[in-house]
Parts: structure tokens; sequence; C-alpha cells
């Protein structure tokens, strides 16, 4: 959500931390402000709105200095005001704080603070932390934050300046995300990776309950009892050619047209010789595979849609029972899971909150967790027992396209592996699949050609208020994925149903004026779902037809787009590309923001 980028060494310290706020922000904030330390006294700027304001305000205040932190806001408590904007202090200006996340008791704790006659000038739960810490503070800052961390609960990170100390940043993590690197004579932090790339390859992941001090001199950790320890640096695989929109407009449109290299690193080396082999990177056993009763596939958002094709196309070789539930329903059931249950976390960014609590919670309960992830060094990577990961390369807009793809390759992949281990993949299917998986890349770049075609019915349907999206099998969670970023980029409200359900009430909003959108490629439940094409167009609703080349042409509809034909588990690969460009094309028409839509973040860290 929020975003956070400090730094501390010899350099102009806020040209740093306004570049690293402009490359966090895919992950959606309304303000933005920055503290830097000149001349031993912290001058802040704030405002609402994007960093370019902020940096153009910078500029006009002549800020300098050599210690500073910045922070995009993603409103929770408070509106979006520059009073509300990051950083915050107390009265004195003892401590400069920015914050990621949300102290849940803050309300008991600001409470407490106004019967102490202290006065607040935001309605922000990080101004309380700011308040709070500076009545901590006696002098030792990490007795102070050991203390202030014990005092707050919730899911948060902090980067803060002691006033009596303005030549040193210190870090807090508790769950919200934090990455600390070391140049020469100077350190950096911030909320994600690519903030701070261009100045670092080897980085530190910070672990829940630590704190970090960063100086020009180098790093120090400390636990929650204050007791120090040592960390080693980790190399990540980000660099800035991968945070640049390489000519296209928009990273999303970037993202879109990467997806048919995103399959080939999915597939390679998992798929050789039309067999399916995960053994590389999987160190399951057969004897293990085969000892699950139960197979959980738990994500939020995209990745909840991606994990819904793979167990439809799972549940047909599996024989264990495969069920899909998002996170933060996941977290609160009465779950009977144990050791026969494996727990597959499906994430983007690895640190979607929801997701990583629901993985504690069954962890805890004795299951075997893995992650399906692009971000191998993230929380829910640490901490499950085995990852997979996507290899999709970094995706900023905040709109999932490439990963929505990876994901679908990953989990397909492993759960049909699963299943051989098990004995429950025959061989005819197992080389069936992986001949048809190898050919996807290529069919992905031809159907990226048709965006003239999804273009123009783009424009046709430009001004409609509402989308009907419907699919059946595989095509359901593909049909809910198109209607989901129509939403997201559009602004446009559209709901999706499995086709068969449009009788059980969608069917009473079919009209002139309702355009429906139907995903009908060629499977065993294609005659089906055309009859329900019959009966949108009988109601004078006009159609949209996503299909496979191998299907006949239906007349009387709106538009058709035809992609290339594959097996029939596999259409979702193809099926979902002219929704995506159909989203962006859209969004392009109503003068959206495509790669930072409004009230959106890429990475959701608090509940």
């Amino acid at each position: 959500m929020c975003g956070i980028v400090g730094y501390v060494g010899g350099k102009n310290a806020c040209e740093i931390i306004v570049q690293g706020l402009e490359r966090l922000e895919y992950r959606g904030y309304d303000s933005a402000g920055i503290a830097v330390c000149e001349k031993g006294v912290f001058k802040t700027v704030k405002t609402v709105g994007k960093v370019a304001k902020l940096k153009e305000l910078v500029g006009a205040d002549g800020l300098k200095g050599n210690v500073g932190i910045g922070h995009t806001r993603w409103a929770t408590h408070g509106g979006v005001t520059t009073a509300n904007a990051h950083p915050h202090t107390d009265e004195k200006h003892s401590v400069v704080l920015v914050h990621n996340g949300i102290i849940e008791n803050y309300k008991e704790l600001r409470d407490e603070l106004v019967a102490r006659n202290v006065h607040f000038s935001s309605e922000t739960d990080t101004e309380v932390a700011a308040q709070l810490l500076a009545r901590l503070y006696d002098g030792e800052p990490v007795k102070a934050l050991c203390r202030l961390f014990k005092k707050c609960r919730g899911a948060f990170a902090f980067v803060l300046v002691f006033g009596d100390r303005p030549n040193e940043l210190y870090c807090v993590r508790k769950g919200a995300p934090l990455v600390v690197a070391l140049g020469n004579g100077e350190a950096y932090c911030a909320s994600d990776v690519p903030a701070i790339v261009e100045h670092a390859d080897k980085v530190i992941f910070l672990n829940e309950g630590e704190i970090c001090r960063l100086s020009a001199s180098g790093a120090e950790f400390w636990d929650l009892d204050g007791v120090a320890h040592q960390r080693r640096t980790v190399s990540v695989d980000v660099d800035a050619a991968m945070i640049d929109k390489a000519g296209y407009p928009h990273f999303m449109l970037k993202e879109i047209n990467e997806q048919g290299s995103v399959l080939r690193r999915a597939l390679f080396g998992r798929t050789a010789s039309d067999l399916i082999d995960l053994s590389g990177e999987w160190g399951i056993t057969p004897e293990k595979a085969r000892a699950f009763k139960r197979l959980d596939l738990v994500a939020c958002g995209t990745s909840f849609y991606a994990a819904t094709v793979a167990q439809r196309v799972l549940e047909k070789y599996l024989k264990v029972d495969i069920r899909v539930d998002i996170a933060s329903e996941y977290r609160y059931r009465p779950l009977r899971a144990g050791g026969d249950t494996m727990a597959v976390f499906v994430s983007q960014s690895g640190e979607t909150l929801d997701t990583l609590e629901a993985l504690r919670h069954v962890k805890a309960l004795g299951a075997y967790t893995v992650a399906a992830t692009n971000a191998p060094n993230s929380s829910i990577a640490r901490e499950v027992d085995d990852v997979i990961r996507l290899n999709a390369g970094i995706e900023i807009g905040v709109a999932a396209t490439k990963t929505f793809t990876a994901q679908m390759a990953v989990l397909i992949l492993a759960g049909l592996y699963l299943a051989k281990l098990r004995g429950e993949l025959p061989g005819a299917d197992e080389e069936r699949l992986a001949e048809a998986m190898k050919d996807l890349p290529y069919k992905v770049e031809q159907t990226l050609l048709l965006k003239d075609v999804i273009r123009s019915l783009a424009r046709k349907f430009g001004t409609a208020r509402d989308f009907l999206f419907l699919g059946r099998g595989v095509s359901y969670p593909v049909a809910m994925e198109g209607a989901l970023k129509l939403k997201e980029i559009s602004y446009v409200h559209a709901e999706a149903y499995a086709a068969g359900e449009m009788k059980h009430g969608p069917i009473a909003l079919l009209d002139e004026e309702l355009p429906v959108v139907v995903v009908a490629p060629a499977d065993e439940l294609l005659e089906k779902t055309l009859s329900n094409v019959e009966e949108t167009r009988a109601r004078k609703a006009p159609v949209i037809i996503v299909t496979t080349e191998n299907v006949p042409d239906v007349n009387d509809v709106a538009g058709t787009i035809k992609v290339p034909a594959t097996e029939a588990e596999l259409t979702p690969f193809l099926t979902v590309l002219p929704l995506q460009i159909f989203a962006y094309e859209s969004a392009l028409l109503r003068g959206c923001d495509i790669d930072q839509p409004r009230n959106l973040a890429k990475s959701v860290t608090v509940e």
C-alpha cells in the first residue's frame, strides 16, 4: 500500500528519495511527503496528489540535506489531506516518522495521549505512533522502539529519525515489508526493491519483529528484546530496465505484451520431451505426495481467479479434495487442516497481508505450505515450506496481467506434477498437455495481434456504464478476471457470472444498453454456453464472444474475437488476453489513470 523511502549518506537525500517514491507509485497512493535534515533541522514538505507535485514543491523549496525519509500515503485513518500526509512528528519535533500499515489500537493509544494533554494535528494512526514514541524515548532509541512495538497492535512498518540523532535512520517491521541496502558510506531503506535498485543489487529484507539502525557507516540489527544480531545481504534479480516502460505509453500495455516471454520463462526447465518435471526446484517425494488428502489454494483478487482456473484443470487429474478460498475468509474459518493438507498461497508480491496471515494460521495446524510467488525473498516466501517461482519479472501496473498468466502456468504445472508423483496423471495426458503448453507462448503472441479488432469493440461500447461477463468451467474464472480488469482501470461496473446462473437473477438486467461478454472456447461446455448466448440475444443485449478459431461463427452478435485453438484446459491462457486489452482500451478512451487506478494498490499490506 503506502510507499517508504529513506536515505542517509553523502549525497542529496531529496533527489534519491523523490526518485525512489516515483519507483513506488505502482503501490497506490493519494498523497506524498518528504522530510530532509538540513544543518541538524528537519524540513518537511507534504502534498495531496502525485509525486510529481511533491517534486515541484521540493524544487521550489530548495530542500537539501544528506539524510531524509519520504512517503506515499494510501489513506486508511483520516481523509486525503495535506495534514494527514506523512511524515509526521510529535509536538516538539523530537521524532520524524513515516509508516506503512495499520495500528489497530490507535484510538485507545490516542485517547491515553489526549488525556495527558497531547495535541494532535492530524487524524492518522501514524501521528499517534510519533507522539507516543517521543514520550517513550529517553535517549536510547532501541529501547524506546522495543517499547513502542509492544504497545502497538496491527501490521506496520516504521522508518524514523530522532531529532537528537539526525544522522541515523531507524527501521521497525511488523507485518508490512521493509528492505535495506548499503552503499559506500551510505544506506537506503524502502518498502520494496524497485525504489533502491539503481543504487544497490544486494539487500537485506527485514524480518518480522526486527529493528535496524542505518547510518553512513553501515547497518545494525536488534530483535524486540534489544539483543543485537548480524544479517547477510542477498542478491535481487531486479534491474533498472525492468522498471522502464521501454517505449510503451503505459506499464500495463508493456506487461500485456510480455506474456509470451513470461510463459516461456514459466515453462523453462519444467517441461521437456513432453514431460512435466519440477524435481529441480521442488523436493517433494512420491511418498509425501501420496500422503495428501486435501489441496487448498489460497489467494486474493486476480491471484484467486488464477487459482480457480488451476482448480478446474487439476480436479480432473488429482484425486484429492481441491479447494480454492479467498485468503481474508480462509484465515477466519474453523479449518479441518492438518498434516494431510497441502496449502498453496498464491501472491504476486508475496506480501499480501491476508494471505500471509492465512499462511500462518494453517501452518500452525500442521499443514505443508507452498508459495507460488513472483518475489522469492518476500515475507510469504520466507515463511512457507517450499517456494515455486513465477519468474514473471517485476510487474509495475497495479492491474495484474502477466502475473495472472504466470500463476496459471505455475499452478497447473505444479498440480500436474503432483498428480504424476501420486501416479494419477495418465502418460498420454502428460504428453498432450506438455506439448500444448510449449506451443502456448507463440499462440499468446498471435492473440496479441488482435489488438485492432479489440480496440474497435472498446470504442463501440465506450459509453456503456455496465457490463456482464459470462463463462462456464475454466472460462468462468476468466470471465471474473475480465470483469475485474474493467472495474479496476476503467471504473465501469462489471459483473461476472457462471453462464448457467444467468437465469437465476442477472437475466433481469438484460436490455439494449447492457453489453454481455461471453467467454466460449471450444470445450465440452460450448453448446450450453451458446444456448446462453441465444437467451441473451433474445433480450436484445449486445453480445461480444471470445472464442477459439475452431468454433463456427455465431450470427447476430455485436462482435467476435477468435483466439488460436488449443487444448480445452489451456484456453484461459488465450481467452483472457482480449479481456485485458479490452479493459486497457476502454480505460484509454475514458481518460483513466491506467497504471495507477484510483483507490487501488499493487501490494495490499493491510486488512
